[in-house]
């Protein structure tokens, strides 16, 4: 049976939407997260500014999509999910729009900032499949969606430093306000409204954080998805200086060793796809995570023992990236099922800790990630988090399908 075939069944709806639909749009904004990084120079060049100055429009970025995730959760249970989503992208469009027209960086900047509006596709297409999924089947679906969060990621660095060689930087933005047009598209015309519980007053929606706090079986969720996300994006953080002023690497071979671990996620959602349904949610999360503090091991020990190389830092990755891509749909679904009413609201406050705390692990792994002990820090940085979400997945509850 076809994940295509798997997604229409066990109706509870009228009309689902198709999984390339939500595919596409949790797609979007990680996409456009690092598409432009190969052209941070030229842009720096071109704005008349520095490389670090640019380089916000990674960070400002990703702060916006963590608080947007964390508004469009209520924003979605008391609006709906489609016009949350169908705002977000015209949002994206607009700010694509001065990013491409910017003369100034700061311009470039607010455009920057506006285009997160997109990051209503990654938190609102989980809680969409939860409006139309029971919890078991939900952790599958949820599988078969992100796959997008990983192939997006993996070849977007490639496709911008491609287009900013052959036609400049511009039409790398120019790619991603056609995508953004697909996109719309694709919600305005399949994307029915799924919130069975549209239509309670704002505030209401917003005390659902309230609830969920409340709910020791919400933290345990968000714990373990924020804990293996930390883990990988710890690995981000401090992997450059280590393959480049240890390893000797060029950037083009540490963007062919990358590739690895989006790669192993992308298996890891299939899994999840495939399995999670008789397996169950809690036994998915502690393989994931298990595999996850495995993976980061088999890094520390040979760096232990004096011994380092491109293979023995990134080939355990893709051994990372399947368990993350086993942990985080199936802790997501479990988080979004813990009280249906607020599953918006769940969905951003899970997407928000999940980003907020891999970033706060990369900037640690950045800071520590140096000198001759670099590699040992950088292990010991994804090492911990992967730990923490083993715990978090051991004691999560176990659930019956709902």
């Amino acid at each position: 049976m076809t994940p295509a075939d798997t997604f229409g069944t066990d109706d509870r709806i009228a009309r689902k939407p198709m999984l390339v639909t939500l595919m596409v749009a949790s797609s979007i904004s990680p996409l456009a997260i690092n598409i432009f990084i190969p052209s941070m120079a030229t842009i720096a060049d071109a704005l008349g500014t520095d490389g670090p100055t640019v380089g916000l429009g990674l960070s400002l970025y990703l702060v916006a999509v963590a608080v947007l995730q964390i508004v469009a959760g209520p924003l979605s249970d008391r609006f709906g999910r489609r016009p949350v989503i169908i705002g977000g992208m015209v949002l994206f469009l607009a700010g694509t729009a001065l990013c491409l027209f910017a003369e100034t960086i700061g311009w470039f900047l607010a455009g920057r900032i506006i285009q997160a509006a997109s990051a209503t596709g990654i938190a609102l297409s989980r809680a969409i499949v939860r409006d139309v999924y029971s919890r078991q089947r939900s952790a599958a679906m949820i599988g078969y969606v992100t796959m997008g969060l990983a192939v997006a990621p993996m070849i977007g660095p490639a496709i911008g430093g491609f287009m900013d060689t052959l036609l400049g930087w511009r039409s790398v933005f120019w790619l991603l306000m056609a995508l953004g047009i697909v996109t719309l598209a694709f919600v305005i015309v399949d994307l029915n409204e799924t919130n069975p519980n549209l239509g309670a007053p704002f505030t209401r929606q917003l005390s659902g954080y309230g609830k969920l706090l409340s709910e020791p079986s919400f933290w345990i969720y968000a714990g373990a998805g924020s804990f293996i996300t930390a883990s990988f994006f710890g690995f981000l953080g401090g992997a450059t200086f280590v393959s480049v002023e240890l390893l000797g690497l060029s950037p083009a071979e540490y963007g062919i060793w990358f590739i690895l671990c989006p790669l192993g996620y992308a298996i890891g959602n299939f899994v999840t796809g495939r399995i999670s349904e008789r397996v169950g949610i809690k036994r998915m999360m502690v393989m994931g995570s298990s595999l996850t503090l495995v993976s980061t091991l088999i890094v520390l020990v040979p760096i232990l023992f004096g011994y380092l190389s491109a293979l023995t830092l990134f080939g355990p990755m893709i051994l990372l990236g399947i368990g993350n891509g086993m942990t985080l749909p199936s802790a997501t679904a479990g988080g979004v099922s813990v009280r249906t009413e607020a599953a918006g609201a769940a969905a951003g406050l899970l997407g928000s800790s999940q980003i907020g705390l891999g970033a706060v692990a990369s900037s640690i792994a950045a800071a520590f990630a140096v000198g001759p002990h670099a590699a040992t820090s950088l292990a010991l940085v994804m090492l911990v988090p992967a730990g923490i979400a083993l715990v978090f997945s051991l004691v999560a509850p176990r659930v019956s399908e709902e």
